[in-house]
């Protein structure tokens, strides 16, 4: 339970803060942003504030942000349409009602000629056969009603596609980079609650019953040699622990000015098959301050995105198979692990994760976020954009072919996870 409930938390924070990036810059740039959703399917939870209807849906496998203009906006008001119309105090209208005109306290029933929804927002029509000709002024926020539903109609300069290049292209990747943004700021909070780590060979916390406890070493003693080898540093003192798993060591100790000799024998595991290596049950002595942690955080992230680079540049090259990949299963058994750590080894894979979620996003792939920022680049280059029905046959195809590898990923990792562990 402990798990579900930390998966809940960390996925929802991840994509709340990315489809967050998203919205706050669409709506900077004036575009109608219809929905801001979580997760997929069937609705569980929704209202509306100002223009926008926040969800929360079925499948937590991501979210999105519903921009006018990127998909047809199903708003289409043809000649012979016989239309209902409620104006507001300045005399334009606030509501075209499409059927069911007998629910509403409709003002005027016309016939529509002409409407032009997105431009000069007019309606023009007739309200019988002999009556003359009308136009009448379309509030930019009015609503268009159909089947008792109202959706707001988007004029043209409210819609994702009358933006400048420059707009388009914030908006979009104003996601993958408040992921970045959200992993620093939790590696950051993360120094501030855990402290950050010295690099002097000083002892910080002991993991109880580990070899540390048990040859009597204390938080804080400073450890001068190992076997009569000087030590100056954190990184040496791990090296010499690692390197010798079940050998015992003798630990020349400054505590608080006086010397000691103790006998510390590390204790043992495995790191790769065949591979083991020493380990004592201890961690760095740390410090804390607002500076120290903002640098922190920052090293930190930028490290995290150098390996998971470094990890991507491997799998292309097929250094490393598919088989490495993880999805659903993996993230569960993963965060499972991170729980038994506690809430400062969560916050550290709530930053992979959400690097991670920066990356992916910003691949060069359709139907993410990499995807439309490649067709902005292509639109920059042509000087026109693309053909909005084969930009999104594309993005179609790629979502598909993004579900067929969720597939085989969540199979990999029954196979890693479940399978090869029932073999053995």
């Amino acid at each position: 339970m402990n798990t579900v409930i930390s998966i809940v938390i960390i996925l929802g924070a991840l994509v709340f803060f990315h489809e967050l990036g998203h919205l706050m810059l669409a709506k900077r740039a004036g575009i109608l942003c219809r929905e801001f959703a979580i997760g997929f399917g069937p609705k569980l939870f929704a209202f509306k504030k100002s223009e926008t209807t926040y969800t929360v849906r079925l499948l937590p496998l991501g979210g999105f942000v519903r921009m006018a203009g990127e998909d047809p906006e199903g708003i289409e008001l043809k000649p012979g349409y016989r239309v209902g119309l409620i104006f507001n105090p300045e005399g334009s209208v606030q509501k075209i009602i499409v059927n069911h005109k007998e629910k509403y306290d409709i003002q005027k029933v016309i016939t529509v000629e002409n409407a032009d929804l997105e431009h000069r927002l007019v309606i023009t029509g007739y309200e019988n056969e002999e009556g003359e000709r009308q136009s009448y002024s379309v509030d930019p926020q009015a609503m268009y009603v159909a089947d008792y539903q109202e959706m707001q109609i988007a004029p043209y300069n409210r819609q994702f596609g009358s933006k400048t290049l420059m707009q388009r292209t914030l908006a979009i990747f104003a996601g993958p980079f408040m992921n970045v943004l959200l992993a620093f700021i939790v590696l950051m909070s993360f120094s501030l609650f855990q402290g950050i780590p010295t690099k002097e060979a000083r002892l910080g916390n002991l993991a109880p019953g580990e070899a540390a406890v048990k040859s009597g070493l204390q938080k804080g003693d400073r450890i001068v040699s190992v076997n009569g080898d000087k030590v100056s540093n954190w990184e040496e003192l791990v090296s010499f622990i690692q390197q010798n798993p079940g050998e015992k060591l003798v630990f020349e100790v400054d505590r608080n000015g006086k010397i000691l000799n103790k006998e510390v024998t590390p204790g043992e595991r495995e790191i790769n098959k065949g591979t083991k290596e020493g380990f004592i049950g201890a961690y760095p002595s740390t410090e804390f301050s607002l500076p120290g942690s903002v640098s922190y955080g920052a090293k930190q992230t930028w490290f995290m995105t150098k390996m998971i680079f470094v990890g991507l540049g491997e799998l292309i090259t097929g250094k490393h198979g598919f088989d490495q990949l993880s999805g659903p299963v993996g993230i569960y058994e993963y965060t499972n692990k991170a729980t038994e750590g506690g809430i400062p080894m969560l916050m550290q894979w709530a930053a992979v994760l959400s690097i991670n979620l920066a990356i992916f996003n910003l691949l060069p792939l359709p139907a993410l976020d990499g995807g439309r920022l490649l067709f902005l680049l292509i639109e920059a280059l042509r000087g026109k954009p693309i053909d909005p029905q084969k930009e999104g046959l594309v993005h179609f195809i790629g979502f598909a072919f993004l579900m067929l590898l969720m597939l085989v990923v969540t199979w990999n990792d029954i196979h890693k996870f479940f399978l090869d562990k029932i073999d053995q």
